[in-house]
């Protein structure tokens, strides 16, 4: 067993030292929103291997909250931020020149999650009970919104409580009936709850997600039109690094968790379980380069695999945010990843107007270009 850990060792560091280089690079700084976590993890695989680098940009990452980030973007202080879709579409109805360049999430991703058992099998199930969400802003509210409004539904059809980021707690205790969430969150920990007997008389939840009602564009890389006119070929290098680094993330989740540990702290990750990520993940890179025709399906599949492998050795809670992780890599994943959709951005627009926090609608056609997408134009 050491010798094979030894030569796992020293394959996974291969892997890192791949994408090293030495050049004269162009100084960025990313802006991201909240704080460093696993769903960063694309920007922080293209970091360690070398992708943005290699691409001739050198990466400061800060975090801040959004609309400080749509500002300082069209100011051009800052180049590229990963922002909200419906951030773009309220920002370029106050003529603020922010465009998305790469849509980075293909699901929105959320949803109404509640306890199974209470009566609730449909949407309008909800009508009259307690629902809640963290206030009146952010996806989690144009989300809840927007499945209201498919549904023939609207906020004073339920009693909305804003309950903050707290809805595992809320809904254990029997706060609310119901709560308007990320999909790859607070569900996951919820059920991790009700499996450990610990929310209240709740055994089971289930989740409407948006996508099942409404195409919603959700996170993007943003730029601004005087990043993209003058500086054409710096967009063109960061989306193809980040493309690449998506795409490692979806293909190798192992590794990319364990190159994520060092940028978000407190990351899950005792020796055993670094161990069995090592493993893993070199295991998944001879699998990549042995079928490199292997379908979208057939990844997903070693997805699911590594995940029941994980399941029978660790406990719960240092797997969440590896659940998390997979989670999320189901709402980036696509046939095609990083395109917009022109509809999408259309019914993102008309939530936005639903919501009131615009009154007349803008071209939506030149909020997005997938012009720097590679393959993808």
């Amino acid at each position: 067993m050491k010798t094979r850990l030894l030569i796992v060792m020293l394959a996974f560091s291969l892997l890192l030292s791949a994408g090293a280089s030495a050049q004269s690079n162009t100084p960025i700084t990313l802006f991201l929103t909240f704080v460093p976590n696993i769903q960063f993890s694309p920007v922080y695989v293209g970091l360690e291997k070398g992708y943005f680098s290699g691409n001739g940009i050198d990466i400061t990452i800060e975090h801040g909250d959004e609309p400080v980030g749509v500002n300082l973007i069209a100011a051009n202080q800052r180049q590229f931020g990963l922002i909200s879709g419906e951030q773009i579409i309220a920002a370029r109805a106050s003529a603020l020149p922010v465009i998305s360049i790469y849509q980075w999430f293909q699901s929105y991703p959320v949803g109404i999650v509640y306890a199974d058992g209470i009566g609730i099998e449909t949407v309008n199930d909800l009508a009259g009970r307690a629902v809640g969400v963290p206030g009146r802003f952010g996806a989690t509210y144009s989300g809840l919104t927007a499945i209201l409004g498919a549904n023939g539904m609207t906020e004073a059809d339920i009693n909305l409580q804003e309950i903050g980021f707290n809805a595992p707690d809320v809904i254990c205790t029997g706060g609310v009936e119901a709560a308007s969430v990320y999909i790859n969150n607070e569900p996951l920990q919820i059920a991790q709850r009700a499996a450990a007997g610990d929310c209240g008389d709740i055994q089971s939840v289930s989740v409407f997600p948006v996508t099942d009602y409404v195409n919603m564009v959700s996170n993007v890389v943003m730029t601004n039109e005087q990043t993209i006119a003058e500086q054409p070929e710096l967009v063109q290098s960061f989306v193809s690094a980040f493309d690449q680094s998506l795409r490692d993330v979806i293909n190798n989740p192992a590794e990319a968790y364990l190159l994520s540990v060092r940028f978000i702290d407190n990351l899950p990750l005792s020796a055993e379980f670094e161990e069995g990520l090592q493993i893993a993940a070199v295991e998944q890179a001879i699998f990549l380069q042995e079928h490199p025709e292997a379908t979208r399906e057939e990844i997903a599949q070693t997805r699911a695999d590594l995940w029941a492998s994980l399941s029978d050795q660790f406990a719960a809670d240092e797997l969440t945010q590896f659940e998390v992780l997979l989670a999320t890599i189901d709402l980036w994943d696509a046939d095609q990843i990083g395109i917009s959709d022109p509809a999408a951005w259309q019914a993102t627009q008309d939530v936005v107007i639903q919501m009131g926090f615009m009154t007349a609608p803008i071209d939506t056609a030149e909020a997005f270009t997938n012009d720097f997408v590679p393959n993808g134009s």
